[in-house]
C-alpha cells in the first residue's frame, strides 16, 4: 500500500457503487456478492483476475452502458457497477471506493466477441463504454452504496492501445535480462493468443534480444516486470 495516498484528502465525488460481482474461475459467471475485500497490489479477494502483475485486476462498468444498449444484468462481466458513464474515466486517476479502498485506473477494457452473444454487433458499437480496468493500490472492504470519489493526486496513465503497452514494457526490460512471451502478455493485459505477434514487434523495435519463449535456453535472468507497478509504493 502506498502510505502517501491520503484517503481523507479533498476529493471529487463522481458516483456510487450499484453492485459487486466476483468471478471465482474463468469458467464461472461473475456472482453477486454483498461485499468484497480489495487487497492492495492483488485485486479483489477470491476473484479470478486477482494477480499481482496484472494491470486488469478489477473491471468497472457504468450503468450508462446498460441503459444505452439495453443490456441484461452481468452482460459486461464487471466487478463493480457504478452509476456513471465509464467512458469519462481516465487512465492514471485514483478512485476512492468507500472509506478506504483506492483503485488506480489503467486502461479501457477492449470490447470482445462475447458481447455479441448479447446483441449482434455490440462489440463494435459499444466502444469506450465497455468499462475501465484498474489495480488496487489501497485495500479495504467495498459494498454496494459506497461513494466513489476521484482523489486529487494521480499515477501514470496506461495506453488503451495494447501495442503501445507492449512497446513500453519491452523498452523497460533491463539489458541484462529477458522477458518471456507469456509474461509480456500478462503485463500488457492481453490474451496469450497475442504471443504470436510479439516476436515481429520486438524485431521491428530492435529489441529481439529482450524477448524469449518459455523454453528458451538463454542464460539471462527472467524479468517479471514488477517494476512497472513500483509507482504504487512511490518508488518512481
Amino acid at each position: 500500500m502506498d502510505k502517501r495516498i491520503n484517503v481523507a484528502e479533498p476529493v471529487a465525488a463522481i458516483g456510487t457503487v450499484r453492485s459487486l460481482r466476483v468471478r471465482s474461475a474463468r469458467s464461472a459467471q461473475p456472482g453477486v456478492v454483498p461485499a468484497a475485500v480489495a487487497i492492495a497490489g492483488v485485486g479483489l479477494d477470491g476473484d479470478v483476475h486477482a494477480d499481482t502483475l496484472s494491470p486488469r485486476q478489477v473491471l468497472l462498468a457504468g450503468v450508462h452502458a446498460y441503459d444505452q444498449y439495453r443490456l441484461e444484468a452481468n452482460a459486461l462481466r464487471e466487478n463493480l457497477l457504478l452509476d456513471l458513464d465509464s467512458s469519462v474515466l481516465r487512465s492514471g486517476a485514483l478512485l476512492r471506493i468507500g472509506p478506504q479502498a483506492v483503485l488506480w485506473l489503467t486502461f479501457q477494457c477492449e470490447p470482445c466477441g462475447h458481447l455479441d452473444a448479447h446483441q449482434p454487433g455490440l462489440s463494435k458499437r459499444i466502444g469506450a463504454h465497455r468499462g475501465m480496468l484498474a489495480r488496487v493500490v489501497r485495500g479495504g472492504e467495498v459494498r454496494p452504496g459506497d461513494a466513489v470519489a476521484c482523489l486529487q493526486r494521480s499515477l501514470p496513465g496506461w495506453s488503451d492501445d495494447w501495442r503501445e503497452r507492449v512497446v513500453r514494457i519491452l523498452q523497460s526490460v533491463p539489458d541484462d535480462m529477458v522477458l518471456e512471451y507469456k509474461q509480456l502478455a500478462r503485463l500488457a493485459g492481453v490474451s496469450t493468443s497475442y504471443c504470436r505477434v510479439f516476436p515481429r514487434m520486438a524485431r521491428d523495435l530492435g529489441l529481439s534480444e529482450k524477448l524469449v519463449p518459455m523454453r528458451s535456453q538463454s542464460g539471462k535472468a527472467r524479468w517479471e516486470g514488477s517494476e512497472l507497478f513500483d509507482v504504487e509504493q512511490g518508488r518512481r
